[in-house]
């Protein structure tokens, strides 16, 4: 099929709606991969992300370990991380950390499972 033929149902369309309907063709092509990603992660994925965070491998296992523990690993070990700096006023490094010992644990599923 030559491209005249292919654009055929394209050619009445104003720049605004070739505009519009490449958003749309964009957005349904995207949409699931950002679901995958939403739904779907693995305690490696999460220990990489908490390493660009600026976490060492040992600190990330163990903030991931203490995700998975606490069936929070659907939201992010990053996610949990940044949640608990915001939440306590602390900034991010220190937060890991402290999830790292155990610390804020029921506040993060408070958070994430309770709605708040």
């Amino acid at each position: 099929m030559s491209f005249e033929e292919q654009r055929k149902h394209l050619a009445d369309l104003s720049d605004e709606q070739l505009k519009a309907r490449f958003w749309e063709l964009a957005e349904q092509t995207i949409e699931p991969m950002l679901d995958l990603g939403k739904k779907f992660t693995s305690p490696s994925i999460e220990r990489s992300i908490l390493l660009r965070m600026g976490f060492s491998s040992i600190e990330a296992t163990s903030i991931v370990d203490h995700t998975i523990a606490n069936e929070l690993m659907g939201k992010g070990a990053g996610h949990v991380v940044y949640r608990i700096s915001k939440e306590n006023g602390i900034d991010i490094r220190t937060a890991g950390l402290e999830l790292a010992d155990g610390k804020h644990w029921e506040q993060a599923v408070s958070i994430f499972k309770g709605g708040l």
